[in-house]
């Protein structure tokens, strides 16, 4: 299998990453947590000029058309720079499941247009996410009744805060009554749509746990070589390096489990579910090792509002439980491997 991306895909990611260094510095995003709102506007239309939002929409509805396999990277940037914003829900989780949608159903396509100029924000509710993240800015949801899929105009629902420990992340109850006027799928179509769309919240939540862990490593880096005990940078006592090589080497251990996931996911294959948990579970205890080492190797200081750090890891703490816990991605792979006749061993891993 080709693990490599080709050049418009890296040239992609090169171009929003050099975007959000300068446009997403920490002291900004201090700003915009504490907001009302806890959203810029005029950063989210910065981010749809440099066409992100337009990134799963096809090109019939003013998109780019890119997959799953972009969003694995892209997804990592967010984190990477903790976005203060769900943009991989509106422009990657509820896009694929717009296009899903037949193409004569009605509010698809206009909605498709509006996510890909960024001018609309698209909540989506599932039974395995208890908390909807921006329903109170969304001007449009997706929620699920059973396997119905209903798209709901912000009018038709009432929105309940509930606190994060992520002052960025937005989370509320959404209460609302289904109807026929807002059902867009049902029965097997329905069930299948909310079956991708759950691989692609779990997958847009396991690119941005590997960004943040990336990005609390290269905190914690920085820091053991700046701070000094016995007149020597604290990084070169040898607990500290290990420390920080273990969350090292759990994040190169995680990234080509994400990729294997992406690429199953735009694929289409069957087993696709099984590596998507599998990334899930690899990308988030990447950043929950880079979380804990980044506290201990900054003397727990890493916690306080001042330090960069705790902006990184709340995030990783507040996504965890995002589009299925531990255990619900825990069941998914050991349903796979202890099932009677599991395709695994060598044999069933490379091809002849």
């Amino acid at each position: 299998m080709d693990f490599t991306f080709n050049d418009d895909q890296l040239a992609f990611r090169e171009a929003i990453s050099r975007f959000l260094m300068t446009e997403a510095a920490p002291e900004m995003l201090r700003d915009v947590w504490e907001t009302d709102a806890g959203r810029s506007p005029e950063l989210r239309n910065k981010i749809a000029s440099q066409g992100l939002t337009a990134l799963s929409v096809p090109e019939s509805c003013g998109g780019l058309g890119m997959d799953d396999v972009a969003w694995a990277l892209m997804t990592q940037e967010l984190g990477y720079y903790a976005i203060p914003d769900s943009l991989a829900d509106t422009a990657y989780i509820a896009a694929g499941l717009l296009v899903g949608l037949a193409e004569d159903t009605p509010g698809r396509s206009d909605a498709l247009a509006q996510i890909a100029a960024g001018s609309i924000r698209v909540a989506v509710g599932h039974p395995v996410n208890p908390l909807v993240a921006d329903a109170h800015l969304a001007n449009q949801l997706l929620l699920a009744h059973g396997d119905e899929v209903h798209l709901v105009p912000r009018a038709l629902v009432d929105v309940i805060a509930t606190p994060s420990i992520d002052a960025s992340r937005r989370l509320s109850q959404v209460v609302w009554e289904p109807g026929s006027a807002t059902r867009v799928a049902a029965g097997e179509a329905g069930r299948a749509l909310w079956a991708d769309t759950v691989n692609r919240g779990a997958l847009a939540v396991a690119g941005q746990s590997l960004g943040l862990a990336q990005r609390m490593l290269d905190l914690s880096v920085d820091y053991v070589a700046q701070r000094k005990q016995f007149g020597k940078p604290i990084g070169s006592f040898q607990a500290v390096k290990h420390h920080l090589a273990d969350v090292a080497t759990r994040i190169e251990f995680a990234k080509p489990v994400l990729y294997r996931a992406a690429h199953a996911l735009a694929s289409a294959a069957t087993d696709a579910p099984v590596h998507v948990s599998h990334a899930r579970l690899a990308c988030a205890e990447a950043a929950w090792l880079a979380a804990r080492h980044g506290i201990q190797v900054h003397g727990a200081m890493g916690y306080t509002w001042e330090v960069d750090l705790q902006m990184f890891m709340k995030r990783a703490w507040a996504l965890d439980a995002s589009w299925g816990d531990r255990a619900f991605h825990k069941s998914r792979v050991a349903g796979f491997v202890l099932a009677d006749g599991a395709p695994l061993a060598p044999g069933q891993t490379f091809e002849e």
